[in-house]
């Protein structure tokens, strides 16, 4: 493991409205949420053959970040996969080094599993943990914002407001990221897009580079450069959430959709409860300095969209097809072309979970399992 000299405290008043929690904070957040409510099914989910008063006694022990981490967070890992994962793979650890610091950009399938369970192998690795943006929207409650900061998670705020606020807000998250790596020598997670991929298109959002490079706005070169921008493709064979993802489609198609209450957490449970089969981790090859000087001649806006390209190609070419895919796409242009590929066995599994959208008979049936298919589907088409 990394030793615990290798983390540099390094504390700026400017960020104290988006930052994890220091140190010497997580003593006091473990023990609100020895005492919350939802503690003891939390404690029975992590730690399943301890009392619930040892496990009381052992979080409230904790001094440091890496202790909760290497910990708790590293058992409740362990359980999700136990119970949820049927195979967790990762490739591409070699391609980095576990002395440098990296801006990590992945796809977006999960609200919580995409970054947690890269956390999990990272330290099984040996390398260290990240820090994580970690929406405003879904800082919900106490309990929640304790667990999330303890774990090297950072505020991002929703776009909204007045574009000045908006401008305001962007170049605030620039400049915090940069301090993460340039003087805290921490790497940062990052989704590629404001919310998680619902259709199974994966795409980088220009504006998400636009903003890395806010930062440092005299060299774009350099402005990525000192990030180590690392692509990261995450493939679950059963899509998290798939059925949600469905239904909000389908509303979407009829008038601007707007989130329930309890919505985001009811997403969250259901991610990491929701059986998910074969999950696949690929840690692309890091954008080097080469390939972003290709592009030192474009302008501004056309150096983001093709930085933006580059890290989908990278996703799209590492994205981990499964039978589901192939049988999605054969069911929704009604073709034959991919049966090598799946067996009738698990041609019947697919159709078997699509059926479960028959108790939605007040939709129309027939468009919201066209929708459902085609969240598996189009991963192929972007392959």
């Amino acid at each position: 493991m990394v030793s615990n000299n290798s983390i540099i405290m390094v504390k700026n008043p400017r960020f104290d409205d988006i930052r994890p929690y220091y140190e010497e904070e997580l003593p006091a957040a473990m023990e609100r949420l020895s005492e919350s409510e939802v503690f003891p099914l939390l404690a029975t989910f992590v730690y399943p053959d301890v009392s619930i008063e040892e496990v009381r006694q052992r979080i409230t022990s904790f001094k440091t970040i890496r202790e909760f981490q290497h910990d708790t967070m590293y058992k409740l890992n362990e359980q999700i996969i136990r119970r949820s994962i049927t195979s967790f793979t990762c490739s591409g650890i070699e391609r980095l080094s576990p002395q440098k610091q990296y801006l990590y950009v992945s796809n977006h399938r999960d609200i919580v599993l995409d970054a947690c369970l890269l956390q999990y192998f990272f330290v099984k690795s040996g390398f260290e943990t990240t820090e994580i943006t970690f929406g405003a929207n879904l800082m919900m409650n106490p309990t929640i914002i304790d667990i999330g900061k303890s774990n090297k998670m950072f505020k991002v705020e929703r776009p909204g407001g007045s574009l000045k606020d908006f401008y305001q807000s962007s170049l605030h998250l620039s400049e915090y990221i940069r301090h993460v790596i340039m003087e805290k020598q921490q790497s940062v997670w990052i989704a590629q897009r404001n919310g998680r991929t619902k259709n199974g298109i994966d795409a980088t959002d220009q504006g998400i580079i636009k903003m890395f490079c806010m930062s440092e706005p005299k060299d774009k070169i350099k402005a990525l450069a000192d990030l180590n921008i690392v692509p990261v493709s995450v493939s679950y064979e059963w899509e998290s959430c798939d059925i949600l993802k469905a239904l909000e489609l389908y509303e979407s198609q009829s008038h601007k959709y707007t989130k329930k209450p309890g919505e985001d957490l009811n997403s969250i449970l259901t991610g990491i409860l929701q059986r998910k089969g074969r999950v696949h981790f690929e840690l692309c090859e890091p954008i080097s300095v080469a390939e972003l000087s290709r592009f030192e001649q474009q302008t501004n806006n056309e150096y983001h969209k093709s930085v933006a390209k580059l890290i989908d190609s990278r996703i799209n070419t590492a994205y981990r097809l499964y039978p589901n895919n192939y049988i999605a796409h054969d069911m929704l242009y009604g073709s034959s072309k991919y049966t090598s590929m799946y067996t009738k066995a698990q041609y019947d599994a697919f159709a078997k979970r699509l059926e479960k959208l028959d108790r939605y008979d007040t939709c129309d049936l027939d468009k919201l399992k066209e929708i459902f298919v085609g969240i598996y589907a189009n991963p192929v088409d972007r392959k």
